[in-house]
């Protein structure tokens, strides 16, 4: 779960004051300032993913710098790799500089002096950041000293894929179980290793496990965004990949479900999550069926009665029941006192 902080709760002359006191003790000591400190709202929360944390941040512009004599009080020792969802940020280190706006990831070093300059033109900032320990990184520090304080475009490559991560860790991250997010740091570690690698061309440098895992978190995406595509087929998520057939199927084997359940099981699981919608009660079931990828009704109704027990249309029937049943309990009036 997300343990948050929010300046909503504090007096709104105390707000920039309180936040600034809060980052120094709880993250590290920073010089926090702001043009505009009496209208200053922040929100922080941190996720905990067992070797790493997700920490997700909503607040006015300001700047923040971290000195050498800071560095020297307090050093969580990680990288940070932002992805900025909204506004834009000018971050300087290690004599290298860059802008970035939403849609694109950065990185910084706790251990090195930096300077972070929000643009108060661009309005509130938001962003989604990656906690990760320097002992958690397989890249050499002197490969890593490159990629601070660049601009990694989101919208391609591995970087769209950690994007992609990032947004959904930040949407549903509180819906995971304490073992389930430690999987999800250890995933998390792996896309990041592999964006920040790809970035600086030395892919081919990484430790077999960890391309193993990005290409692995690369399939499963693509499968996720073609699960429409009624070709969508072992050969053709190969063939995207560029390996071999009999290669997707045993990195499939080592996870314990092949290609062809996966691409079933999710398919269904799309299917019926619009049969339970109030709000597709009107969308036929062969149109949901051909939605989600599947060749015909009858394969469907088939389909999903052997995974859940009944047929698509008995399973909508209960679960719209079910529905007006829930909003029935509901008093049509608000009670007196």
């Amino acid at each position: 779960m997300w343990s948050v902080l929010s300046t909503g709760e504090v007096p709104a002359g105390e707000r920039f004051d309180w936040y600034s006191d809060i980052v120094s003790r709880e993250v590290m000591p920073t010089a926090l300032s702001s043009e505009r400190p009496a209208e200053f709202h922040g929100e922080a929360a941190v996720l905990d993913l067992g070797r790493i944390r997700a920490s997700r941040f909503s607040l006015s512009p300001l700047r923040s710098r971290r000195t050498a004599a800071m560095i020297r009080r307090g050093d969580p020792e990680q990288y940070q790799l932002a992805l900025l969802r909204k506004g834009a940020t000018s971050l300087s280190q290690h004599r290298n500089e860059c802008t970035i706006g939403a849609g694109d990831l950065m990185l910084w070093d706790t251990s090195r002096p930096s300077d972070n300059q929000m643009s108060a033109g661009a309005g509130q900032v938001q962003a989604t950041i990656l906690l990760l320990p320097r002992t958690v990184m397989p890249l050499r520090t002197q490969r890593l000293d490159q990629v601070l304080a660049r601009r990694i475009p989101g919208d391609w490559g591995m970087a769209a894929i950690l994007a992609s991560f990032m947004n959904a860790l930040e949407v549903h991250g509180a819906e995971c179980s304490p073992q389930e997010l430690r999987r999800l740091g250890a995933v998390a570690v792996d896309l990041a290793t592999a964006c920040l690698a790809q970035h600086l061309d030395t892919e081919d440098q990484l430790p077999a496990e960890v391309r193993t895992q990005a290409l692995v978190q690369r399939i499963h995406a693509f499968i996720e965004h073609n699960l429409g595509d009624p070709q969508l087929n072992p050969a053709a998520v190969a063939a995207h990949h560029h390996i071999s057939v009999r290669t997707l199927h045993q990195l499939f084997h080592d996870q314990g479900e092949s290609v062809r359940a996966r691409i079933s099981r999710r398919r269904l699981e799309q299917c019926r999550s619009d049969l339970a919608h109030p709000g597709l009660s009107a969308r036929h079931v062969s149109s949901i069926a051909a939605r989600w990828g599947f060749s015909g009704p009858a394969v469907f109704s088939r389909s999903f009665r052997e995974a859940y027990g009944i047929s698509p249309t008995e399973f909508r029937a209960l679960s719209t029941d079910g529905f007006r049943a829930g909003r029935s309990l509901a008093p049509a009036h608000p009670s007196g006192g």
